[in-house]
Protein backbone atom coordinates (compact mmCIF):
# COMPACT_ATOMS: atom_id res chain seq x y z
CA UNK A 1 0.00 0.00 0.00
CA UNK A 2 1.50 3.60 -0.83
CA UNK A 3 2.54 5.94 2.33
CA UNK A 4 -0.91 8.26 0.99
CA UNK A 5 -3.22 5.01 0.97
CA UNK A 6 -2.15 4.25 4.50
CA UNK A 7 -2.69 7.88 5.50
CA UNK A 8 -5.86 7.57 4.28
CA UNK A 9 -6.64 4.20 5.70
CA UNK A 10 -5.47 5.86 9.41
CA UNK A 11 -7.69 8.35 8.90
CA UNK A 12 -10.88 6.60 8.18
CA UNK A 13 -10.47 3.75 11.25
CA UNK A 14 -7.03 3.62 12.72
CA UNK A 15 -5.54 5.98 15.65
CA UNK A 16 -4.41 8.85 13.77
CA UNK A 17 -4.81 12.36 14.95
CA UNK A 18 -7.67 14.36 12.67
CA UNK A 19 -6.94 17.77 11.75
CA UNK A 20 -9.03 20.92 10.87
CA UNK A 21 -12.72 19.75 9.42
CA UNK A 22 -11.88 15.98 10.16
CA UNK A 23 -11.72 16.80 14.10
CA UNK A 24 -15.57 17.63 14.10
CA UNK A 25 -16.21 13.84 15.08
CA UNK A 26 -14.28 13.63 18.00
CA UNK A 27 -15.43 16.74 19.04
CA UNK A 28 -19.11 16.05 18.88
CA UNK A 29 -18.64 12.30 20.63
CA UNK A 30 -18.29 14.10 23.60
CA UNK A 31 -21.26 16.26 23.54
CA UNK A 32 -23.31 13.59 21.95
CA UNK A 33 -22.33 10.92 24.91
CA UNK A 34 -23.53 13.68 27.93
CA UNK A 35 -26.30 14.86 25.66
CA UNK A 36 -27.52 11.35 24.82
CA UNK A 37 -27.26 10.03 28.34
CA UNK A 38 -28.74 12.66 30.09
CA UNK A 39 -31.70 13.01 27.54
CA UNK A 40 -32.07 9.62 28.03
CA UNK A 41 -32.64 9.97 31.11
CA UNK A 42 -35.38 12.25 31.32
CA UNK A 43 -37.07 10.84 28.31
CA UNK A 44 -37.02 7.66 30.39
CA UNK A 45 -38.52 9.55 32.83
CA UNK A 46 -41.58 10.08 30.66
CA UNK A 47 -41.81 6.63 29.52
CA UNK A 48 -42.37 4.96 32.37
CA UNK A 49 -44.92 7.54 33.22
CA UNK A 50 -46.55 6.37 30.18
CA UNK A 51 -46.03 3.08 30.72
CA UNK A 52 -44.21 1.85 27.34
CA UNK A 53 -43.64 -1.27 26.42
CA UNK A 54 -40.23 -3.22 25.75
CA UNK A 55 -39.92 -2.09 22.00
CA UNK A 56 -40.01 1.76 23.22
CA UNK A 57 -37.56 0.98 25.48
CA UNK A 58 -34.81 -1.02 23.20
CA UNK A 59 -35.20 1.77 21.06
CA UNK A 60 -34.03 4.58 23.94
CA UNK A 61 -31.48 2.18 24.92
CA UNK A 62 -30.27 2.73 21.21
CA UNK A 63 -30.19 6.10 20.95
CA UNK A 64 -28.94 6.80 24.54
CA UNK A 65 -26.37 4.19 24.99
CA UNK A 66 -25.46 3.13 21.39
CA UNK A 67 -25.84 5.67 19.22
CA UNK A 68 -22.82 7.52 20.03
CA UNK A 69 -20.55 5.26 19.59
CA UNK A 70 -22.08 4.05 16.35
CA UNK A 71 -21.94 7.97 15.05
CA UNK A 72 -18.34 8.27 16.20
CA UNK A 73 -17.58 4.89 14.12
CA UNK A 74 -19.58 5.76 11.04
CA UNK A 75 -17.61 9.50 11.00
CA UNK A 76 -14.30 7.66 11.34
CA UNK A 77 -14.64 5.24 8.88
CA UNK A 78 -16.27 7.39 6.32
CA UNK A 79 -14.04 9.08 3.91
CA UNK A 80 -15.04 12.49 4.94
CA UNK A 81 -15.65 12.27 8.46
CA UNK A 82 -16.52 15.83 8.84
CA UNK A 83 -19.64 15.28 5.88
CA UNK A 84 -20.58 11.98 7.66
CA UNK A 85 -20.69 13.67 10.99
CA UNK A 86 -23.09 16.16 9.63
CA UNK A 87 -25.39 13.33 8.57
CA UNK A 88 -25.02 11.92 12.00
CA UNK A 89 -25.62 15.73 13.76
CA UNK A 90 -29.23 15.58 11.20
CA UNK A 91 -29.89 12.12 12.91
CA UNK A 92 -29.61 13.86 16.41
CA UNK A 93 -32.29 16.07 15.29
CA UNK A 94 -34.58 13.22 13.80
CA UNK A 95 -34.35 11.05 16.78
CA UNK A 96 -35.29 13.77 19.02
CA UNK A 97 -38.11 14.47 17.26
CA UNK A 98 -38.89 10.83 17.51
CA UNK A 99 -38.46 10.84 20.55
CA UNK A 100 -40.82 14.18 21.15
CA UNK A 101 -43.48 11.97 19.49
CA UNK A 102 -42.85 8.91 21.56
CA UNK A 103 -42.88 11.39 24.81
CA UNK A 104 -46.65 12.13 23.79
CA UNK A 105 -45.12 15.64 23.60
CA UNK A 106 -44.88 16.02 26.65
CA UNK A 107 -44.51 19.72 27.44
CA UNK A 108 -41.49 20.58 29.34
CA UNK A 109 -39.06 17.68 28.27
CA UNK A 110 -40.12 18.47 24.61
CA UNK A 111 -39.32 21.75 24.27
CA UNK A 112 -36.30 21.36 26.41
CA UNK A 113 -34.89 18.45 24.43
CA UNK A 114 -35.65 20.51 21.22
CA UNK A 115 -33.97 23.38 21.96
CA UNK A 116 -30.77 22.04 23.44
CA UNK A 117 -30.38 19.44 20.11
CA UNK A 118 -30.94 23.15 18.13
CA UNK A 119 -28.47 24.68 20.15
CA UNK A 120 -26.30 21.94 20.04
CA UNK A 121 -26.30 22.84 15.65
CA UNK A 122 -25.32 26.36 16.44
CA UNK A 123 -22.61 25.75 18.68
CA UNK A 124 -20.88 23.60 16.04
CA UNK A 125 -20.33 27.01 13.83
CA UNK A 126 -21.25 25.10 10.70
CA UNK A 127 -23.36 27.56 8.91
CA UNK A 128 -27.33 27.18 8.88
CA UNK A 129 -27.04 23.51 10.40
CA UNK A 130 -29.46 24.06 12.94
CA UNK A 131 -32.07 25.04 9.68
CA UNK A 132 -31.25 22.03 8.00
CA UNK A 133 -31.98 20.00 10.91
CA UNK A 134 -35.78 21.65 11.46
CA UNK A 135 -37.21 19.21 8.29
CA UNK A 136 -35.34 16.09 10.07
CA UNK A 137 -36.57 17.40 13.52
CA UNK A 138 -39.92 17.25 11.93
CA UNK A 139 -39.35 13.90 10.09
CA UNK A 140 -38.80 12.30 13.46
CA UNK A 141 -41.85 13.57 15.08
CA UNK A 142 -43.53 12.39 12.20
CA UNK A 143 -42.59 8.94 12.50
CA UNK A 144 -43.12 8.96 15.88
CA UNK A 145 -46.02 9.93 15.83
CA UNK A 146 -47.18 7.10 13.80
CA UNK A 147 -45.94 4.93 16.00
CA UNK A 148 -48.20 6.22 18.91
CA UNK A 149 -50.98 7.72 16.86
CA UNK A 150 -50.17 11.04 17.69
CA UNK A 151 -51.38 10.43 21.27
CA UNK A 152 -50.97 14.41 23.67
CA UNK A 153 -50.25 14.35 27.37
CA UNK A 154 -48.75 17.55 27.81
CA UNK A 155 -48.78 17.89 31.14
CA UNK A 156 -45.35 17.44 33.28
CA UNK A 157 -45.44 15.52 36.70
CA UNK A 158 -42.73 16.51 39.38
CA UNK A 159 -40.60 13.54 38.64
CA UNK A 160 -40.38 14.31 34.58
CA UNK A 161 -39.69 17.92 35.76
CA UNK A 162 -36.74 16.71 38.13
CA UNK A 163 -35.36 14.24 35.37
CA UNK A 164 -35.21 17.03 32.95
CA UNK A 165 -33.11 19.12 35.23
CA UNK A 166 -30.14 17.63 34.56
CA UNK A 167 -30.06 18.09 30.53
CA UNK A 168 -31.04 21.42 31.70
CA UNK A 169 -27.99 22.63 34.05
CA UNK A 170 -25.41 19.80 33.12
CA UNK A 171 -25.12 20.00 29.28
CA UNK A 172 -26.04 23.65 29.21
CA UNK A 173 -22.90 23.96 31.51
CA UNK A 174 -20.95 21.78 29.65
CA UNK A 175 -21.28 23.04 25.72
CA UNK A 176 -21.16 26.70 27.47
CA UNK A 177 -17.77 25.60 28.57
CA UNK A 178 -16.54 24.14 25.32
CA UNK A 179 -17.80 27.22 23.57
CA UNK A 180 -15.43 29.34 26.07
CA UNK A 181 -12.36 27.43 25.55
CA UNK A 182 -13.38 27.31 21.93
CA UNK A 183 -13.06 30.94 22.22
CA UNK A 184 -10.17 31.00 23.98
CA UNK A 185 -7.94 29.04 21.32
CA UNK A 186 -9.54 31.47 19.19
CA UNK A 187 -8.57 34.54 20.72
CA UNK A 188 -4.71 32.81 20.97
CA UNK A 189 -4.50 32.24 17.77
CA UNK A 190 -5.36 35.49 16.66
CA UNK A 191 -2.62 36.92 19.37
CA UNK A 192 -0.26 34.90 17.39
CA UNK A 193 -1.35 35.73 13.96
CA UNK A 194 -0.80 39.39 15.28
CA UNK A 195 2.47 38.56 16.57
CA UNK A 196 3.48 37.17 13.03
CA UNK A 197 1.97 40.24 11.24
CA UNK A 198 4.31 42.32 13.52
CA UNK A 199 7.20 40.30 13.00
CA UNK A 200 9.67 40.32 10.55
CA UNK A 201 10.13 36.64 9.77
CA UNK A 202 13.97 36.70 9.31
CA UNK A 203 15.52 38.89 11.56
CA UNK A 204 12.31 38.57 14.39
CA UNK A 205 12.61 42.52 14.83
CA UNK A 206 9.04 44.52 14.42
CA UNK A 207 8.68 44.89 10.71
CA UNK A 208 8.56 48.59 9.11
CA UNK A 209 4.78 49.32 9.42
CA UNK A 210 4.45 48.27 13.03
CA UNK A 211 8.11 49.98 14.26
CA UNK A 212 6.90 52.76 12.28
CA UNK A 213 3.52 52.86 14.82
CA UNK A 214 5.73 52.89 17.47
CA UNK A 215 7.73 55.87 16.42
CA UNK A 216 4.68 57.77 16.22
CA UNK A 217 3.69 56.80 19.89
CA UNK A 218 6.95 57.33 21.39
CA UNK A 219 6.93 60.89 19.30
CA UNK A 220 3.21 62.14 21.29
CA UNK A 221 4.65 61.09 24.24
CA UNK A 222 7.27 63.11 24.17
CA UNK A 223 5.32 65.49 23.17
CA UNK A 224 2.70 65.16 25.88
CA UNK A 225 5.05 63.94 28.71
CA UNK A 226 8.40 65.97 28.03
CA UNK A 227 10.45 62.39 27.70
CA UNK A 228 13.54 62.08 26.44
CA UNK A 229 13.18 60.18 22.97
CA UNK A 230 15.80 58.99 20.13
CA UNK A 231 15.16 57.27 17.10
CA UNK A 232 18.52 55.93 15.43
CA UNK A 233 19.08 54.67 11.96
CA UNK A 234 21.51 51.79 11.59
CA UNK A 235 22.92 50.72 8.60
CA UNK A 236 25.03 47.79 7.62
CA UNK A 237 27.87 49.07 5.92
CA UNK A 238 29.17 48.11 2.52
CA UNK A 239 25.94 45.50 2.36
CA UNK A 240 25.32 45.37 -1.31
CA UNK A 241 28.80 44.74 -2.25
CA UNK A 242 28.81 41.64 0.19
CA UNK A 243 25.40 40.69 -0.50
CA UNK A 244 26.96 40.60 -5.04
CA UNK A 245 30.09 38.57 -4.24
CA UNK A 246 28.73 36.41 -1.76
CA UNK A 247 24.80 35.64 -1.99
CA UNK A 248 21.89 36.18 -0.54
CA UNK A 249 22.36 33.39 2.26
CA UNK A 250 25.30 35.01 3.57
CA UNK A 251 23.87 38.15 3.33
CA UNK A 252 20.77 36.62 5.31
CA UNK A 253 23.32 35.53 8.12
CA UNK A 254 24.56 39.09 8.24
CA UNK A 255 21.00 40.50 8.91
CA UNK A 256 20.21 38.14 11.72
CA UNK A 257 23.88 38.57 13.12
CA UNK A 258 23.21 42.03 13.46
CA UNK A 259 19.56 41.79 14.44
CA UNK A 260 20.07 39.71 17.26
CA UNK A 261 22.90 41.70 18.24
CA UNK A 262 20.34 44.86 18.32
CA UNK A 263 18.13 42.96 20.31
CA UNK A 264 21.14 41.56 22.97
CA UNK A 265 22.34 45.27 23.37
CA UNK A 266 19.29 47.20 23.39
CA UNK A 267 17.13 44.61 25.83
CA UNK A 268 14.75 46.89 27.63
CA UNK A 269 16.49 50.16 27.04
CA UNK A 270 14.66 50.07 23.59
CA UNK A 271 12.70 48.79 20.35
CA UNK A 272 13.69 47.90 16.89
CA UNK A 273 12.61 47.22 13.85
CA UNK A 274 13.63 46.15 10.20
CA UNK A 275 13.07 49.70 8.57
CA UNK A 276 14.45 48.74 5.22
CA UNK A 277 16.38 45.58 3.55
CA UNK A 278 19.77 46.31 5.82
CA UNK A 279 18.45 49.53 7.45
CA UNK A 280 16.90 48.92 10.89
CA UNK A 281 15.06 51.74 12.92
CA UNK A 282 15.54 51.87 17.07
CA UNK A 283 14.10 53.96 19.09
CA UNK A 284 15.16 54.85 22.77
CA UNK A 285 14.10 56.87 25.63
CA UNK A 286 17.38 58.24 26.65
CA UNK A 287 19.11 61.71 26.77
CA UNK A 288 21.82 62.28 24.04
CA UNK A 289 24.86 61.56 26.50
CA UNK A 290 23.23 57.99 27.41
CA UNK A 291 21.45 57.39 23.52
CA UNK A 292 25.39 58.16 22.07
CA UNK A 293 26.64 55.18 25.04
CA UNK A 294 24.21 52.59 23.70
CA UNK A 295 24.86 53.57 19.82
CA UNK A 296 28.86 53.47 20.26
CA UNK A 297 28.22 49.97 22.47
CA UNK A 298 26.31 48.87 19.59
CA UNK A 299 28.80 49.05 17.36
CA UNK A 300 31.21 47.72 19.07
CA UNK A 301 28.96 44.37 19.66
CA UNK A 302 28.05 44.07 15.64
CA UNK A 303 32.07 44.11 15.37
CA UNK A 304 33.01 41.32 18.12
CA UNK A 305 29.87 39.47 17.16
CA UNK A 306 30.70 39.11 13.14
CA UNK A 307 34.28 38.33 13.88
CA UNK A 308 32.64 35.55 16.19
CA UNK A 309 30.18 34.24 14.11
CA UNK A 310 32.12 34.94 10.78
CA UNK A 311 35.66 34.65 11.06
CA UNK A 312 37.21 36.60 8.04
CA UNK A 313 34.63 38.65 7.77
CA UNK A 314 34.31 42.61 8.46
CA UNK A 315 31.13 43.51 9.71
CA UNK A 316 30.20 47.02 11.05
CA UNK A 317 27.65 49.40 10.88
CA UNK A 318 26.99 53.36 10.79
CA UNK A 319 23.67 55.14 13.09
CA UNK A 320 22.47 58.05 12.38
CA UNK A 321 20.92 59.79 15.70
CA UNK A 322 17.99 62.32 16.13
CA UNK A 323 16.54 63.51 19.09
CA UNK A 324 12.60 64.03 18.94
CA UNK A 325 12.02 67.70 19.02
CA UNK A 326 8.92 69.85 19.44
CA UNK A 327 9.62 71.11 15.57
CA UNK A 328 8.83 67.09 14.74
CA UNK A 329 5.42 67.46 13.55
CA UNK A 330 5.27 64.28 11.75
CA UNK A 331 7.25 60.54 12.27
CA UNK A 332 8.59 61.42 9.04
CA UNK A 333 10.50 64.49 10.03
CA UNK A 334 11.76 62.92 12.70
CA UNK A 335 12.90 59.90 10.90
CA UNK A 336 14.02 62.47 7.79
CA UNK A 337 16.70 63.76 10.27
CA UNK A 338 17.79 60.63 11.66
CA UNK A 339 18.47 59.78 8.34
CA UNK A 340 20.54 62.94 7.60
CA UNK A 341 22.74 61.94 10.32
CA UNK A 342 23.34 58.59 9.22
CA UNK A 343 24.52 59.64 5.66
CA UNK A 344 27.23 62.06 7.76
CA UNK A 345 28.20 58.80 9.27
CA UNK A 346 28.43 57.28 5.75
CA UNK A 347 30.67 60.43 4.14
CA UNK A 348 32.92 60.67 7.21
CA UNK A 349 34.05 56.91 6.72
CA UNK A 350 31.55 54.70 8.20
CA UNK A 351 31.65 52.32 11.17
CA UNK A 352 30.32 55.48 13.23
CA UNK A 353 27.56 57.83 15.00
CA UNK A 354 26.44 60.78 12.79
CA UNK A 355 24.19 62.91 14.59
Amino acid sequence: MSAKGTAAAKGRGGGAVPHGVDRLPWTTYRFRLLGMGLGGLCIGAVLHGNGAGPLAWSLLAFTALLWPHLALLLARRSASPYRAERRNLLLDSAQTGFWVAMMQFNLLPSVLLFTLVTVDKISTGIPRLWLWSLPAFAAGVLAGGIATGFAVRAETSMTELLFSLPVLTIHTIGVALAVSHMGQKIRDKNRQLDELSRTDSLTGLHVRRHWLELAGRALRRHREERVPMVLMLLDIDHFKVANDHHGHSLGDEVLRIVAATIRKTLGQAGTAGRYGGDEFGLLVQATPPHACALAESLLEAIRAAGIAAMPGTRITASIGMAMARASHTTVEQWIDDADAALYRAKRAGRDRIGT
